[in-house]
């Protein structure tokens, strides 16, 4: 009886679904975006390694004049060292120089991130050799001019052949190539993780950068339960070696990136509620908007539900009946509203080359949402229509 009482007025109770349909289908596709927002800054940062620690040169006063970034040169080699040797739960450091270089093969150039690094840095970087090595502590005690190329340096400067044992020069001196990397792709910043080429960082120091300081120093710790005492051990190490005592301000910054991602994840999943918070509200219009139309439908169909009490219906039969109808109306435009919010995620992410990440969860809560929104607001027009004398209901025109 609810279907056909739909049927009859295929037009009203479509435009009624309507705003179900958009609500359920606006939740999804807002909390879908807001989590690719999430997932694309989890995988950002744990690009950068697992329970890291980062440490920079200059203080983490954020007022007053700032140089520019790379500007500070605090940072030493031996502090790498230092902090290896000295400081418990640690499984690698790595200390980073770099710098953006012309790399040319015969008549061939392209213009590339340097990075001067240790052997621990392909362990941070969870990165692997495709063909080839990578560098080694040998090679960082002699100086060697050699270098690991990403694929889109191989790409760009070798086309197909294997760059594995060829010759290349960074900033106008020779470098063999000793390594390939294996494609790690575009990060979830949209930055070219295989456009780089890798070379020793004592080699960067003295044969290409001319310097003697480090950019940054990044430490991988054995377990995230010790990020808090390695970070602070870290600290008062630094402390120490670079002679800081007192209330006299550091000269470095240490970021806890386990630190950072919490925070982050917290705050997309706040952007996340709120969009959904937002598109919900659609939901509730569209729930007015079954009370409203059922409460037309209650009044045109006086006659019926008098007829119906005569012979007999009770005051739970004619409020089953109305309710069954406000359901129907909820299940049928929650299930289309999921067909469109997936639809419209999905064209989203190919459009405008954003990631966006469909679970159940906001499916589920959306659609019960929408079952739980036409009986809520079906149960008045309901009662009213239960409640009607069958005699008076019989007697209006």
């Amino acid at each position: 009886m609810a279907f056909t009482a739909l049927y009859a007025n295929k037009l009203r109770s479509l435009l009624t679904m309507l705003g179900i349909i958009i609500g359920v289908g606006a939740v999804i596709a807002m909390v879908s975006v807001g989590m690719g927002v999430r997932s694309n800054v989890q995988e950002s940062i744990a690009s950068l390694g697992s329970n890291m620690l980062i440490v920079s040169p200059g203080s983490s006063n954020r007022s007053g004049p700032r140089g520019a970034a790379g500007s500070k040169t605090t940072l030493k080699y031996e502090d790498a060292q230092a902090i290896e040797s000295k400081v418990r739960n640690i499984d690698y450091v790595s200390p980073n120089a770099s710098g953006n270089y012309q790399i040319v093969n015969g008549n061939q150039n392209w213009n590339t991130s340097v990075q001067g690094v240790t052997p621990g840095y392909m362990d941070i970087k969870s990165l692997s050799v495709q063909s080839g090595s990578f560098i080694t502590q040998e090679q960082m005690n002699k100086r060697e001019r050699v270098a690991v190329i990403g694929t889109t340096v191989a790409e760009n400067l070798f086309g197909s052949e294997n760059p594995v044992g060829k010759k290349i020069r960074v900033n106008n001196q020779p470098f063999r190539v000793i390594g390939l990397l294996e494609s790690k792709g575009q990060s979830s910043m949209g930055q070219d993780q295989d456009d780089v080429v890798i070379i020793p960082l004592t080699t960067a120091q003295e044969r290409v950068l001319g310097i003697t300081y480090v950019n940054s120093i990044s430490i991988q710790v054995s377990n995230a339960k010790y990020m808090d005492q390695v970070q602070e051990d870290v600290e008062i190490l630094l402390r120490q070696r670079h002679k800081i005592v007192g209330g006299k301000e550091d000269d470095f910054h240490v970021r806890n990136l386990t630190s950072l991602m919490e925070t982050m994840t917290q705050t997309t999943t706040m952007i996340t509620l709120l969009l959904g918070s937002v598109a919900g509200i659609s939901l509730v219009v569209g729930g007015i908007g079954i009370m409203n139309i059922m409460m037309v439908s209650v009044t045109e169909r006086t006659r019926e539900i008098g007829i119906r009490k005569a012979l007999g219906a009770t005051f739970n039969n004619i409020m089953m009946q109305f309710l069954i109808e406000s359901v129907v109306i909820g299940v049928i435009g929650g299930i289309i509203g999921i067909f469109l919010g997936c639809g419209i995620s999905s064209i989203i992410a190919k459009v405008g080359g954003f990631n966006t990440v469909i679970t159940w969860a906001p499916i589920a809560v959306s659609f019960s949402f929408s079952v739980g929104i036409g009986l809520l607001f079906g149960i008045l027009p309901a009662r009213k229509a239960a409640r009607l004398d069958p005699i008076e209901a019989l007697r209006y025109e």
